[in-house]
């Protein structure tokens, strides 16, 4: 299985905040969308990406007082991508070895969407259970010593 798969299951739909933005009203949107992540697009590219750990990181350093902090102040200006192509294996090393939950696919410079490590999970569960019923499918109809199913 390929990211691209991955992605085609979950859908494209991104969740994205500015630079500029103040991080209290990132993390309204976030709040209100149920995600762990936003895409922080800036000059029509990714700049960067907000998950829970750097708000989390955030409020502890200013005891919880988030007025004046920006998007900019906080993000991961630097996150880990996946492409397309990338083999679902491949991705869950990506995740582990640099300890990010989420990851935006790229294609080039084109942004296809958000992964987080939950949606691999289930990805590769539906994998093996797909797999699972096939070989339960063919056991089952194992033909007998005359020929026969």
């Amino acid at each position: 299985m390929h990211v691209r798969d991955i992605l085609a299951i979950k859908g494209t739909v991104l969740f994205t905040t500015m630079p500029h933005q103040t991080l209290d009203n990132a993390v309204a949107t976030m709040a209100e969308n149920d995600v762990g992540s936003l895409v922080v697009m800036g000059g029509g590219k990714m700049v960067g990406m907000l998950t829970f750990r750097e708000v989390l990181k955030a409020v502890h350093k200013v005891q919880g007082k988030l007025d004046g902090v920006k998007v900019e102040d906080v993000m991961l200006k630097a996150p880990i991508v996946a492409t397309p192509d990338m083999e679902t294996n491949e991705l869950r090393h990506l995740l582990i070895d640099h300890h990010q939950r989420y990851v935006p696919v790229m294609d080039g410079t084109t942004l296809m969407g958000v992964l987080s490590f939950l949606d691999v999970a289930k990805s590769v569960l539906e994998e093996q259970n797909f797999e699972n019923k096939m070989l339960k499918n063919y056991i089952k109809n194992w033909p007998d010593e005359e020929g026969t199913a």
